[in-house]
C-alpha cells in the first residue's frame, strides 16, 4: 500500500469517527415506529432498483398512511416520486437525522463510513446486482482497494438482511459483499415488473418515447468504467466503438421490423452528465439515461445489449436475446479483475467487435436460445416469480408490528 493511499485511509478513519460521533449525537430524537428511508445509489439514483419496488408494495399496505412514513433521501430534488414517499435532499445533516430516527432503513448501496444504527432499526441491504459479471468484494483479489474493504465491511456489520435472487448468489455474498449475516432469498424486487406488468410496460414505454407502437427496441446499456466511492465513472467519455447503424440493419435483417436504439448510462454517471456526447447521432437513437427506473426499460425491449452489466441476466428472465459487446475485455479484468463467469459457459453470444456482432445477430437461433437460458437459470437456482417485493414487505411488516417501543440506543 502506497504512502498516499495510507494518507487517505487515515483522513477517511478520522471523517468517519466524527460522522459516528454526529450520529450518536442525534439519538436524542427518538426512533419513529414506521418510518422508512430508502436510498439508491448513494442518493444519485431516483425512485428505482430495488428499493423502488419495496415501497410500492409498502404504499399499497399503506392505503390511509398510518402503518408507515416512506422517505426518500435523493440528491436530485427534481426527480419525481408518487404521493405516500415524501422526498428529502441528502444532505449531511437531512441523512443522518433521517436515519437517525428511522424505524427501517432499505438501501441498494453502501452506507457512508461511520453510519452508526441503532439496536431496534432494521436495515435491509438490497444490493443493486444479482447475477453479475464484475468481480466484487473479495473477488477482485490484490485489486481490491483498502478504503473499499473497509467501507463494504462496515457496511456489511450494520446489515440485518442482504436479498438474494439465486443460490448463485446466496453461495457467493459472503464472499462478495464481505457479509455475515442472513441472506433471504427473496428473488429481485425490481424484476417483479417483469411478470407483473411487462406487457403494459411494452405498451406505455412506446408511447412515452414517442416511437410507434410496432417498433422494436434494442437497448444498449453499458456499465461504468473506474471510479468508487463517489469517484469518477466513465463510460462514453469518448466515442462508442459499437456501430449503431451497422446494429439497426442486422436486426432489421434478421427480426424485421424498425429498429430504435435506446442508449442508458450507468445512473450515477447519468446523474453527472446532460446527455451521451456521441458525435453520430441518428433519429433513430433515444437517450434513456434520465430515466429514473432501467428495468421499466428492459420490460419494453426486443434486444438487450451490454457489455458486463448485471442486467443481462435480469433480461434473461424474460428470454428476451442477449448479446455482450465487450471490446475492452483484456483491460477490463486488467482493472477490476478476473469475471465471476467463464463467459463460455453462459447463455450469451459474446463479442469484442462489431463484425463479430453482426455475426451473432445473424446466427441468433430463438428456440435453442431460449432453452439455454431456462436450463442456466434452473442450474443457478434463480427465484423470480414476480413476488419479491412482497416478500421483503412482509420482513418489514413483522418488524413494525413487533416494535416494543423504546428508543433503540
Amino acid at each position: 500500500m502506497s504512502e498516499q493511499e495510507e494518507k487517505s485511509i487515515r483522513q477517511r478513519k478520522r471523517k468517519a469517527y466524527i460522522l459516528n460521533w454526529f450520529y450518536r449525537m442525534l439519538r436524542i430524537f427518538p426512533v419513529k415506529k414506521g418510518k422508512i428511508v430508502f436510498t439508491a445509489f448513494e442518493g444519485d439514483g431516483g425512485f428505482c432498483c430495488n428499493p423502488r419496488y419495496i415501497a410500492e408494495e409498502l404504499l399499497r399496505r399503506n392505503i390511509d398512511g398510518s402503518k408507515y412514513e416512506l422517505i426518500w433521501l435523493v440528491n436530485n430534488m427534481e426527480r419525481q416520486f408518487p404521493d405516500g414517499i415524501r422526498k428529502i435532499r441528502n444532505t449531511l445533516l437531512n441523512r443522518v437525522y433521517h436515519l437517525a430516527t428511522a424505524h427501517v432503513w432499505i438501501d441498494n448501496s453502501r452506507k457512508a463510513y461511520g453510519t452508526a444504527k441503532r439496536k431496534n432499526q432494521l436495515y435491509i441491504q438490497t444490493w443493486h446486482a444479482a447475477l453479475e459479471f464484475k468481480p466484487v468484494g473479495m473477488f477482485r483479489g490484490k485489486l481490491f482497494p483498502k478504503i473499499a474493504y473497509l467501507v463494504s465491511r462496515y457496511d456489511s456489520n450494520l446489515a440485518d438482511f442482504v436479498l438474494s435472487n439465486s443460490e448463485w448468489c446466496t453461495k457467493r455474498y459472503p464472499k462478495m459483499l464481505l457479509y455475515k449475516g442472513e441472506i433471504l432469498k427473496t428473488g429481485s424486487p425490481r424484476c417483479d415488473i417483469f411478470i407483473t406488468k411487462r406487457m403494459e410496460l411494452y405498451r406505455t414505454i412506446r408511447e412515452r418515447y414517442g416511437i410507434p407502437a410496432d417498433g422494436k427496441i434494442v437497448m444498449f446499456a453499458p456499465t461504468f468504467r473506474g471510479g468508487g466511492q463517489k469517484g469518477n465513472r466513465r463510460v462514453f467519455c469518448e466515442e462508442s466503438t459499437l456501430d449503431f447503424e451497422m446494429l439497426s440493419n442486422t436486426l432489421h435483417e434478421k427480426f424485421g421490423g424498425r429498429w430504435y436504439v435506446f442508449l442508458r448510462l450507468h445512473p450515477q454517471l447519468a446523474a453527472q452528465m446532460e446527455g451521451i456526447p456521441l458525435k453520430n447521432w441518428s433519429e433513430n437513437m433515444v437517450d434513456v439515461s434520465q430515466a429514473d427506473d432501467m428495468n421499466e426499460v428492459l420490460a419494453a425491449t426486443d434486444v438487450f445489449i451490454t457489455d458486463y452489466s448485471s442486467s443481462a441476466f435480469d433480461a434473461a428472465n424474460i428470454c428476451i436475446p442477449v448479446f455482450l459487446f465487450a471490446d475492452d475485455l483484456q483491460d477490463y479484468v486488467q482493472d477490476r479483475g478476473k469475471l465471476m463467469w467463464d463467459m463460455t459457459k453462459i447463455p450469451f453470444a459474446v463479442t469484442e467487435t462489431n463484425e463479430g456482432l453482426k455475426e451473432e445477430i445473424g446466427k441468433f437461433d430463438k428456440e435453442e436460445y431460449e432453452k439455454n437460458v431456462k436450463r442456466f437459470l434452473k442450474k443457478h437456482g434463480v427465484l423470480e416469480d414476480g413476488k419479491a417485493s412482497e416478500r421483503v414487505a412482509d420482513v418489514v411488516e413483522k418488524f413494525v408490528a413487533n416494535w416494543r417501543g423504546d428508543y433503540g440506543e
